[in-house]
């Protein structure tokens, strides 16, 4: 597949006003396995690019479609970016040389970790490998307290041996977890000013995580300084590549669903390992409220994985995340992903079963349908039950190869011995995959002790649309939404992220109704150090304006092993409300029990400037009228319209099954379900509870 080619840019208009990009023009670009969406607004007009990826280095095809959208003009840009450079690097254990400077006698607790087993009654369980080598873990004589009084300073000698160690040892960057350097980071800084000499990215705990719980600390600081080259790498060829304008600001987008600028995203990457994903919740929470809807479950189908997270008018944010097996306990979406998308290949285990994903095709060969692939995939299943239509992928852009589908499929089936037709098979696969996605939607919904059937689901990315209907009705959800241009959503939440920063300190103590006044001045005056290390960073980073604050803790009752995070208010109420979380999460509470006060927080956003938006513009070359198809759905072949979004007006309403085609996605409405258009452009599917009309007999 060559390279830097665009997706129908024949289509994008021709700029009539250079006076444009005198002003900031900020484009959003997500990087995704096959395709790079860019969005961006000009005047009022939501317009979107898609060019095809290079895995091998992803600035490139960003330069290539920011160049395409400048053409010959020049201007200041702001390029809002959501990429996957930091996921694929733990995904493939591609990151750099990394080492591990902690407390002698504590080298091995990466290795160590929990004793919780993933697999209580697997005997052959195998532990994922750490992030750093055993030859690579340096121990320092030296100790704080947790209280955070310092027993032993590491000497001169120490530092300067661990110096030697650590260069002779070709270490491409170092963490630096020390015990309880939350409390007090005085030994961590005695390290960090001796390694700083030797000119190789640092990662000091008290920095990036000044939390209590050892292994997760040092986990997080790991992964940190496994991605720090890599990242710094990655985003200093970007810089380099978008030299077309004459001034450009790379903003990065972070897990917690902000922009941060890249000058931190490069030395915090571990805040980006679900950069892409976020995009996603934050542009369904805009479309959402768009549309009238505040409770939602948020469903992103890409080509190799899918994302959930529940919305319930804001965004959710977990510090209890894991990603490629190990902890990372930075702030998170509480996003829940699995291996599961259109590229997601078939196959036929040991026990003649049929699977379905992890394993991905990708964009090198694709699916079969795509002219390469020789190995079913889910997109190839979609075409082969007629839901998607060969003609209009891609706007008419791509054109399906659906006798090569069938063909391939049938010989693949003949390997495997199975009696299956293609249709069979193909059945069989939606089958499967939908029981993958659906499992992911009760693990942010039902297992979180959310009722799935309070919540709408909203569906994007290239294949959501496709699978929405049958998971919602598996869910009982009430309705599914399909916001405009779907396949671009995760770059649209890009861009309409605010710039967020994350602070956290630990600081146990018990609260109770009796001494609550007094220590919630005590909590308070802590929380106003955070806020203010807030607006110091955002001052020196030269923003301007006071951002939002947002102050939370972590509660538990105390002997508990693990925290809730309940919105902070300085009235004994706060027990209350956690006490409520703490039933809705575990079905119980205790009101007698003490509380414990573990870890404060507060998040800072800075809104960006506003952008109204009044129409979506896709490049396509064809536009399709309405006509009809034979699709299947149950095994029951029925006659289907086949409508093209964009002659869909505010209003319009209709009964399926019908088969929705766009430049970015396509959307199936199943038999028995009801589509109408909102007032904000979002495709709405329900049940329909509408009687059909009877035509009325003529009088004789």
């Amino acid at each position: 597949m060559a390279t830097g080619l665009c997706c129908g840019e024949q289509e994008l208009a021709p700029i009539k006003d250079k006076k444009t990009f005198s002003r900031v023009l900020r484009i959003a670009v997500d990087t995704g396995g096959t395709f790079t969406d860019c969005v961006w607004i000009e005047e009022g007009q939501l317009r979107i690019l898609k060019v095809f990826s290079t895995p091998e280095d992803p600035s490139e095809a960003i330069a290539t479609a920011v160049e395409r959208i400048l053409a010959s003009s020049k201007g200041e840009v702001v390029l809002l970016h959501g990429t996957t450079v930091g996921t694929n690097a733990l995904l493939q254990r591609k990151g750099a040389r990394a080492a591990l400077v902690t407390t002698a006698g504590f080298e091995d607790a990466i290795e160590i970790g929990r004793q919780a087993r993933p697999k209580l009654y697997d005997l052959a369980a195998s532990r994922v490998e750490p992030f750093v080598a055993r030859g690579l873990r340096f121990g320092l004589a030296e100790r704080t307290r947790p209280d955070g009084f310092v027993d032993r300073s590491p000497s001169t000698r120490d530092l300067h041996e661990l110096r030697s160690r650590v260069q002779a040892s070709g270490a491409e960057s170092v963490a630096i977890c020390l015990l309880f350097s939350f409390a007090n980071p005085q030994n961590e800084a005695a390290v960090e000013r001796e390694l700083n000499p030797l000119g190789i990215p640092l990662s000091p705990s008290h920095r990036i995580l000044p939390e209590f719980r050892e292994y997760e600390r040092m986990s997080t600081v790991v992964v940190n300084a496994y991605l720090q080259p890599l990242m710094q790498s990655y985003l200093q060829s970007l810089r380099s590549r978008l030299s077309v304008a004459s001034a450009t600001k790379v903003y990065v987008m972070q897990s917690s669903g902000g922009i941060t600028p890249l000058e931190t995203a490069a030395m915090e990457p571990v805040r980006t390992v679900l950069s892409g994903p976020a995009g996603g919740v934050v542009g369904a929470l805009g479309m959402g409220r768009d549309a009238g809807f505040q409770h939602i479950v948020s469903f992103d189908m890409g080509g190799t994985s899918t994302d959930v997270a529940l919305l319930e008018g804001r965004l959710l944010v977990t510090a209890e995340a894991e990603v490629a097996g190990v902890p990372v306990r930075v702030p998170m979406l509480n996003i829940h992903t699995v291996g599961a998308g259109g590229g997601s290949l078939a196959r036929i285990d040991s026990g003649g079963a049929l699977r379905v994903g992890p394993e991905s095709a990708g964009a090198d060969p694709g699916p079969i349908c795509y002219g390469k692939g020789t190995q079913p995939t889910v997109t190839d299943a979609n075409l082969l039950l007629g839901r998607l239509r060969p003609e209009n992928f891609l706007g008419g852009e791509f054109r399906l190869d659906l006798e090569r589908t069938r063909a391939v499929v049938s010989e693949w089936i003949g390997k495997q011995n199975l009696t299956w037709s293609a249709e069979e098979l193909a059945t069989g696969i939606v089958r499967v995959v939908n029981a993958t996605m659906e499992k992911a939607i009760r693990v942010v919904s039902i297992e979180q002790g959310y009722d799935s059937r309070d919540f709408s689901l909203l569906s994007f990315g290239g294949a959501g649309a496709l699978h929405a209907c049958e998971l919602a009705a598996a869910l009982s959800m009430a309705q599914v939404i399909v916001p405009p241009a779907p396949g671009a959503l995760s770059a649209y939440g890009i861009l309409i992220s605010d710039v967020v920063k994350d602070f956290s300190r630990t600081t146990p103590r018990l609260l109770s109704r009796e001494c609550f006044s007094e220590t919630a001045r005590e909590i308070g005056h802590l929380l106003e150090e955070l806020e203010q290390e807030a607006r110091r960073e955002y001052k020196t980073e030269g923003w301007t304006g006071s951002p939002n604050l947002e102050s939370s803790v972590d509660l538990r009752y105390r002997g508990q092993g693990y925290e809730l995070r309940v919105p902070w208010r300085r009235s004994p109420e706060l027990l209350n409300d956690f006490h409520l979380a703490h039933r809705r999460r575990f079905g119980y509470l205790h009101s007698e029990k003490q509380v414990e006060l573990v870890t404060l927080r507060v998040r800072a956003s800075l809104p960006q400037p506003a952008q109204e938006v009044r129409s979506f513009e896709v490049p396509r070359r064809q536009k399709s009228t309405r006509s009809s198809a034979s699709v299947s759905f149950g095994g029951r072949l029925l006659q289907t319209g086949v409508l093209d979004r964009e002659t869909l007006t505010p209003g319009f309403s209709a009964v399926g099954p019908l088969i929705v085609t766009e430049y970015t996605a396509t959307t199936v409405v199943p038999p028995g379900w009801r589509l109408s258009v909102s007032r904000s452009g979002a495709l709405l599917i329900a049940i329909n509870t509408k009687p059909a009309r009877q035509k009325k007999r003529r009088s004789k």
